[in-house]
């Protein structure tokens, strides 16, 4: 990491903890994976710069939202609306603690080296979806949002029938990438970082939808004052720099 990435997340560090020495400490968090790429960078910032450690475990959505839901514990959660939402009527999180850092946009991917189907518009994108023999999605927060898109476009039960799910938590640009899907949508963030596709793009128009994502404190955190820094930390320039780099904008 660049020296001066290094300062300024020092700098950055220093102004929340204020002028007396923190002791150190260690945040358990619990995060979807959408957001992984990036928080695996900002995370040795944030300890490097503060002396805290962060203990940041990674799994599905609807893998992790389950893990809270019976029983896992830790400091934050780091996921979008869409599981942010019913963990908090749950009472699984605390209410008016959650901090949005970042948005996420829904994006179209092929096969490196494969034809790019024209999604320029949602009737080119529905057609694109016709055509294409497999299509793959998750069944995350990209993927609530996919199946309100085809319900909309009304080729829900065509796609159902060509549907290729990812094994466990495989992004579904591995399935594209092995070529078991011509057509693979999922997060640019989680695209982003696999070999072996080419992104075609985001979807069209109005078919997009901003995925918000938040840190959002858990009932049974120990570490409050050093969670809060570190939720501060994510929201701040060194860390939003990282956040874009990683195909997320950050907030």
């Amino acid at each position: 990491m660049a020296l001066s990435k290094l300062v300024a997340a020092a700098a950055v560090v220093s102004m929340l903890l204020g002028a007396t020495t923190a002791q150190a400490a260690e945040i358990v968090v619990l995060g979807t994976t959408a957001a992984k790429e990036a928080l695996v960078e900002i995370v040795p910032m944030f300890e490097r710069a503060s002396g805290h450690k962060v203990n940041i475990t990674f799994a599905s959505g609807p893998r992790m939202v389950e893990r809270i839901r019976t029983g896992a514990t830790g400091d934050l959660f780091i996921g979008p609306d869409e599981y942010n939402e019913p963990l908090l009527k749950e009472g699984k999180l605390v209410a008016g603690s959650g901090v949005d850092f970042a948005h996420s946009l829904t994006g179209v991917a092929v096969r490196a080296g494969a034809p790019r189907p024209d999604i320029s518009t949602p009737e080119k994108f529905r057609s694109a979806l016709l055509a294409a023999k497999t299509v793959s999605f998750s069944g995350g927060a990209s993927g609530i949002h996919v199946v309100n898109v085809l319900e909309r476009l009304g080729i829900s039960d065509a796609i159902k029938t060509k549907h290729v799910a990812p094994q466990g938590d495989e992004p579904v640009a591995a399935v594209v990438a092995r070529g078991s899907a011509e057509i693979g949508i999922h997060q640019i963030s989680q695209l982003l970082p696999v070999p072996g596709i080419d992104i075609v793009g985001p979807f069209p128009g109005d078919l997009q939808k901003i995925i918000a994502y938040a840190a959002t404190v858990l009932p049974g955190s120990t570490q409050r004052e050093a969670g809060s820094a570190f939720v501060t930390f994510l929201r701040s320039p060194p860390a939003a720099a990282i956040i874009k780099k990683k195909g997320m904008d950050p907030v």
